[in-house]
């Protein structure tokens, strides 16, 4: 699996340029999946509103569906073995496929809203639902008042208000509608009563325990991004803007660039990390960089600046020279390093930090691995 096959990266053994362009261009986000013009919708006496974002070519939503329904955050190995079933029972039936999803994540509304606790943007799980394959993505603004629908009014007055759905496919441990009584059982009796069927599928196993959004963001914030891009199926990429830092890096001899990232990006809490950085430019992407990366304000310097609700990424980009502010970048976390910690000198601080970079750069390379450059 990925994550053992990372935990093999080393000096000793290092990447390809093309093995590392690879593995950074699998991370990142489908932000250009094929897509027709999102149609939005208002049911349920207003109490369900959203938008139907069709695949290219799939304009005419008469017709019947199966429906994959799920917060897809992570669009990891479970959800896509999910989509996977649902593909084929769909081509079984004659339908067509469409993911069903929330926008906000579900858990953002119902309970207080937690930082680090999205894998994936709205934008990032339907662009990313699109290029696997689906023929729609049916988002549901998930308000207080669409919470309060119960199971059988949302599938009677939202669900079928927009699709004419054949199939509901979902994982086991799925809930819907007010106070989650929608089960899996619950929905096959709302099947029977409005002529649909129901799937229950089960949710796929990574070492004897269920893959789940949940658990890959534990791994994530716990630092431990092997394991976590082993239930993903692809490294964690996180994307923030290049803002101007503090400057210790550069007195120190190596700039960094400060990636800053939304709160509720999901990142480790702390630590070092052998990453690669894609910067975007107008034209498209313009470049792949192997960077040691340090997440949040170094231990030493705590207190000393203050700095936003955002999360920083300080990456010290290994052979980039040229003017990156204001540039969006996209970090690709590879392999954990070290924890962060104090140092008792800058001296000692200097020598950590510069043998964190020689790591990097014996282990995914010394420049660019994209094969492009810098405009």
């Amino acid at each position: 699996m990925l994550d053992r096959e990372l935990m093999d990266i080393a000096p000793e053994a290092p990447l390809s340029r093309g093995g590392a362009w690879r593995l950074a261009q699998g991370s990142l986000p489908a932000m250009r999946g094929a897509s027709g013009r999102p149609v939005p919708f208002c049911v349920a006496g207003g109490r369900a509103s959203g938008s139907i974002a069709p695949a290219a070519g799939q304009d005419d939503m008469a017709g019947h569906w199966v429906c994959a329904i799920g917060a897809f955050d992570g669009l990891h190995r479970g959800h896509k073995e999910l989509l996977r079933r649902a593909r084929e029972e769909a081509r079984r039936r004659g339908c067509r496929l469409a993911a069903v999803t929330f926008s906000p994540d579900p858990a953002d509304v119902l309970g207080e809203p937690q930082g680090r606790s999205r894998l994936l943007t709205c934008e990032e799980r339907s662009c990313g639902l699109l290029a696997l394959g689906v023929d729609a993505v049916v988002a549901f603004d998930f308000t207080a008042a669409l919470a309060a629908l119960d199971h059988l009014s949302f599938m009677r007055e939202a669900l079928l208000a927009v699709l004419d759905v054949d199939v509901v496919v979902v994982g086991s441990d799925f809930r819907l509608g007010a106070a989650g009584a929608g089960t899996v059982e619950a929905l096959t009796a709302d099947g029977r009563a409005l002529g649909f069927d129901v799937c229950g599928l089960d949710l796929l196993d990574a070492d004897g325990e269920a893959i789940t959004a949940t658990r890959t963001r534990c791994l994530v914030r716990a630092g431990r991004v092997e394991a976590a891009a082993g239930l993903l199926g692809r490294c964690l990429c996180a994307t923030g803007v290049i803002e101007h830092g503090r400057g210790e890096g550069t007195s120190f001899g190596f700039p960094t660039a400060n990636v800053m990232v939304d709160a509720l990006s999901c990142v480790p809490d702390q630590g070092v990390y052998a990453c690669l950085v894609t910067l975007e430019g107008e034209g498209g992407l313009l470049g792949c960089w192997p960077a040691a990366v340090n997440v949040g304000v170094p231990p030493t310097f705590a207190g000393q600046s203050a700095l936003d609700a955002r999360t920083l990424l300080e990456a010290n980009l290994i052979g980039f020279a040229g003017d990156a502010y204001g540039r969006v970048a996209h970090v690709t976390f590879v392999r954990w390093l070290r924890d962060s910690r104090p140092f008792s000198s800058l001296e000692e601080l200097e020598r950590t930090v510069l043998g964190n970079i020689g790591w990097t750069a014996r282990s995914l390379g010394e420049g660019d691995v994209m094969g492009g450059g810098f405009a």
